[in-house]
């Protein structure tokens, strides 16, 4: 006889647009049920039984559609998927107003944050950012996640990011604050973070006895880090300045010089897909020490986790 699963919490918010529709209590019940769902899965595997969810990628994916297709299915559930731009057919609350006739849910890879911001308004089922070009919040779990099996606590951890402040670095910044990580952005000139969400991540961890602080010196970012983490120079949609970025982002590069400037334990992270030889050389990536593949498992279990908390 199977067991039932354990009562989920759910999310109080409708939707998970950005990072801080969840909150911080719920963010530490997340990844407890993820660790939950990682060990027995079978114990969560009718919950969405009956439940339909849409899938709008207007990016090519492979990690992010691949979890959240088999997160849906493992849970007892069904994906559809549509693939191309948003609302260019049809307006988008035309889009969101079909959708939720038919689906439980909407999980959305878009460029835009509006598009994602659009779709919780016009939605009545809960939409899920599964990145935009300001968050990637789904990232951010599986993240989170994997440093903890790593190092148990996360509370006093220091991360570092070199490289662009985009999306990922980010999301980072604002789960990082919350759990107590002190956070380092190391990244060229005029490739900052919004500087908002820098001051409200700052804010955050000021209250979780953590800091978050940013640089334009790689070498002072990884000095004791924990965690050293990069992702691609250009990402998607910036294709035009991947010539550019190469200067800017020169002296960037995580290499075995970076990354021996970190704390003797430290793990290196990166979001995938990587370019071997720009952001991170193939002997840091290939090393015992790269949690990569961990992180790209563990976004199986995040979303599984945030899908159970949503619908629950």
């Amino acid at each position: 006889m199977t067991a039932a699963p354990p009562q989920i919490r759910k999310i109080a918010h409708p939707d998970f647009t950005k990072d801080l529709d969840i909150t911080q209590d719920e963010l530490l019940v997340l990844l407890d049920l993820a660790t939950g769902v990682k060990r027995e899965p079978r114990l969560y595997s009718s919950c969405l039984a009956g439940r339909s969810i849409a899938l709008l990628f207007e990016k090519p994916s492979l990690r992010t559609r691949m979890t959240f297709e088999l997160a849906i299915q493992q849970l007892g559930g069904f994906s559809i998927l549509n693939d191309g731009p948003i609302g260019s057919r049809e307006p988008l609350k035309d889009v969101a107003r079909n959708l939720d006739r038919w689906v439980s849910a909407i999980v959305t890879r878009t460029f835009l944050q509006k598009t994602v911001d659009d779709l919780a308004k016009w939605s009545k089922v809960p939409v899920v950012n599964a990145l935009s070009d300001t968050w990637h919040p789904c990232q951010a779990l599986a993240d989170m996640q994997t440093l903890r099996e790593h190092f148990g606590s996360l509370r006093g951890l220091r991360l570092a990011f070199v490289g662009d402040g985009n999306n990922v670095a980010q999301s980072l910044m604002l789960c990082a604050a919350r759990l107590g990580i002190d956070f380092v952005l190391a990244n060229p000139p005029r490739y900052d973070a919004n500087a908002a969400i820098i001051a409200e991540a700052q804010a955050i961890a000021a209250a979780n006895g953590a800091t978050v602080t940013v640089t334009h010196d790689p070498a002072e970012a990884a000095r004791g880090a924990h965690a050293i983490y990069t992702d691609v120079w250009a990402s998607m949609g910036a294709e035009n300045e991947a010539a550019e970025r190469r200067t800017a982002f020169a002296d960037y590069q995580v290499d075995e010089d970076l990354f021996s400037k970190a704390a003797p334990n430290a793990v290196f992270l990166h979001c995938l897909p990587a370019k071997r030889g720009e952001e991170v050389t193939d002997a840091v990536i290939e090393s015992p020490r790269s949690v990569v593949f961990d992180q790209a498992e563990n976004r199986l279990h995040a979303q599984k986790a945030l899908l159970l908390m949503m619908l629950s």
